[in-house]
């Protein structure tokens, strides 16, 4: 006759996936002879599966007669006395007669911290040669196991992550979970063990039911439980929601989502580097994924005004920096501030989750040009890969390539400078030939001002679909935007511009179907961006509005196309604006009213009187600029007489200026003609 025991021993089994690499080191530990290690220290977050792999381990031992002991510190008061009864209990006698090889397991080892010297020092030194120890806890070993070098020797630290994704499929495979729900559900629990057991709890009385976490409270609360265990105060758990918001904290940041002073801020940091389920990388401190999503999702459902907020002052971290920043620390910033908008119902379906995201940028260099070439025509074919070949030769500087930790190519995206175009590169490629016919008829370019097509993208296995190598693509995109000095406008090339419609519209790219074009059998579509309708700043903007609302994937509202004057209509467009500058009506009607120089300040394009109003207060820093230099200030007080504050004609201007009439009308023109040009470098700077 089967034992309850024994059936609850096989389920256990039947039900344990993943752990072979654990499994394969205990393994050898228990049969070498001596054992490459006599104390293996397991720490992980709660319900990481400790308890189940030590259960595992154990299995192993009685399939080798190896006598195996299990002491749970849930159970055991934290004293030389109480510990060493629970062995007697065990079947374990210290100070007696021991088996020459034999485990010990001791599980929950966070409630026996009193007890660790005791432990280090007296007890465990007393077992054999051939023995091993098992100790799991939530906290990463303390330091003195490290630090002795007799111990360092032979201890071996295991940090126990969570079940890799497939792990996690036959996982909830043989938990019943239906097969369709499972990317849900493993988006959500990342693999931890006991969150994908929770969640099949849910289907085991609702085998129906589509899974979403905020839909879950109890499964959050239970989870949230676990983690917040070793968390000693409402602001140290303030400390862990600022830590799953951000991509990485530091102290600097830390400091500035909470409000802390900078000594706060370092004690704190301090405190949350020493968690289970924190990790510390090359920029600063992030959780494990489960803790992140359970946390963040608490608080955005318990206190969303809150989870706002916080969000909102690391944006402002970030934007005050993004200005400032170059190079890799420019690129950092940006993947940590579009980091933030991950959880935007626009973003989250086109963001890779819980994949490794261990790539770099870099330029191109020659050996990369064959596996570029090969890379294009496998996905795009031959006609396209020719199109590359021209670009490669023509504009190498636009490449942006993205390698692997091991410096193997990943993928790329390549900027076209379309401003620089010759007939010869219309001639080949028939997507910059449809933008520049897009812009001359749509949107002409200036002179100093510049338009770019992110021509080519994508990763090298899975093209343009979802991936890490496309979120940088992204990231890549921001930054070219904004380090392109002058640009004006943007083009992104998709190959299936139905699947991006919605990442784009959140992203303010409209859909161009007028510059779509054709390479051999294959049309791509194009999205653009005019940055004179709405510059750089404004769209900054743009995006925290609707990152901060959680707003879904919808247009924002068509910003109205601003008029591109040349620069000789853009001068006369000036003057007349003087000369209406007490006449609202008449500015009313000036094209400068429809200018990126104007739509690009003000707060409500809507409101045509908000318009005048910035039109006349660049008007007169257009003329104040003229007070800067003493030679230049006469020509402000003829401005000034004429037009701004009017002696009632030129005649009484000149007599109070003490000009002759034909002295002031050529200062009148000089002057004109500066504010002109004031006015016209801000038109082309756009911001």
């Amino acid at each position: 006759m089967v034992s309850l025991d024994e059936q609850l021993a096989k389920i256990r089994q039947d039900r344990f996936v993943g752990r072979e690499a654990e499994l394969t080191l205990f393994l050898t530990a228990i049969t070498a002879s001596p054992p490459p290690f006599n104390l293996l220290f397991i720490y992980g977050p709660s319900g990481v599966g400790k308890t189940a792999l030590l259960q595992r381990f154990i299995a192993l031992c009685c399939q080798r007669q190896t006598p195996a002991f299990y002491i749970s510190g849930h159970l055991v008061e934290p004293t030389p006395e109480a510990f060493k009864a629970a062995l007697r209990a065990s079947g374990l006698s210290p100070g007696e007669s021991l088996p020459n090889r034999f485990g010990l397991f001791i599980d929950n080892y966070e409630h026996l911290s009193p007890l660790d010297s005791w432990l280090r020092d007296r007890l465990l030194p007393t077992f054999p040669r051939q023995s091993v120890t098992v100790i799991a806890g939530t906290r990463r070993p303390p330091s003195a196991w490290l630090t002795d070098p007799g111990w360092q020797a032979v201890t071996r630290v295991l940090p126990l992550r969570n079940l890799s994704r497939s792990e996690a499929r036959r996982y909830l495979e043989r938990l019943g979970v239906p097969s369709e729900q499972h990317e849900a559900v493993l988006d959500f629990t990342h693999g931890h063990p006991l969150a994908l057991t929770l969640v099949a709890e849910l289907f085991k009385y609702n085998p129906a039911l589509k899974f979403r976490a905020e839909a879950a409270p109890d499964i959050i609360w239970a989870l949230l439980e676990r983690f917040v265990a070793e968390v000693p105060s409402a602001l140290h758990r303030e400390v862990l929601a600022a830590a799953a918001l951000v991509r990485v904290l530091t102290e600097p940041l830390l400091a500035t989502m909470l409000d802390l002073s900078g000594e706060q801020a370092r004690a704190l940091f301090e405190w949350l580097r020493s968690c289970s389920f924190i990790e510390a990388g090359p920029y600063g401190l992030y959780p494990h994924d489960l803790v992140r999503e359970v946390v963040a999702t608490d608080l955005k459902w318990r206190n969303p005004d809150r989870y706002g907020e916080l969000l909102g002052r690391a944006r402002t971290f970030y934007a005050a920096r993004l200005r400032q920043a170059k190079g890799d620390a420019l690129e950092r910033l940006l993947i940590d501030y579009m980091f933030l908008h991950r959880n935007n119902p626009a973003v989250r379906p086109f963001y890779a989750v819980g994949e490794s995201y261990d790539y770099f940028a870099d330029i191109l260099r020659p050996p990369d040009r064959p596996e570029l070439t090969e890379m294009v025509c496998r996905h795009e074919g031959p006609e396209s890969a020719r199109i590359l070949a021209h670009w490669l030769d023509r504009q190498p500087q636009g490449f942006v390539l993205f390698r692997d930790s091991h410096h193997r190519l990943a993928g790329f995206i390549l900027f076209v400078a379309l401003h620089e175009a010759c007939p010869e590169d219309l001639a080949a490629d028939p997507g910059v030939r449809s933008a520049l016919t897009y812009l001359a008829g749509r949107a002409p370019l200036r002179p100093g001002e510049a338009a770019t097509m992110a021509r080519f993208w994508m990763d090298r296995e899975r093209y343009q679909n979802i991936s890490p190598v496309q979120s940088l693509v992204g990231v890549q995109l921001v930054r070219h935007i904004m380090t392109t000095p002058g640009l004006a406008f943007s083009f992104l090339v998709c190959a299936d511009p139905d699947f991006w419609e919605v990442l784009a519209a959140y992203a303010d790219f409209e859909r161009l179907a007028e510059a779509d074009f054709q390479v051999g059998e294959r049309r791509y579509g194009v999205y653009g961006h005019d940055w004179r309708a709405r510059p750089l700043t404004a769209w900054l903007s743009l995006m925290a509005e609707r990152e901060e609302a959680f707003l879904p994937a919808e247009p924002a509202p068509p910003a109205e196309r601003p008029v591109v004057l040349a620069k000789a209509d853009f001068v006369q467009a000036v003057r007349q604006a003087f000369k209406d500058f007490h006449n609202r009506d008449g500015l009313r009607t000036n094209p400068l009213i429809r200018s990126r120089l104007v739509l690009a300040r003000v707060d409500d394009p809507t409101s045509l009187p908000r318009r005048v109003d910035v039109l006349k207060k660049l008007l007169l820093e257009a003329a104040d600029s003229l007070k800067e230099s003493p030679r230049d200030v006469r020509l402000y007080k003829v401005l000034y007489h004429t037009y701004l504050q009017p002696a009632g004609s030129q005649e009484r201007a000149a007599e109070l200026l003490d000009l002759p009439l034909s002295t002031l009308r050529y200062q009148l023109a000089r002057a004109l003609e500066r504010a002109a040009a004031f006015l016209w470098e801000r038109e082309l700077a756009g911001d």
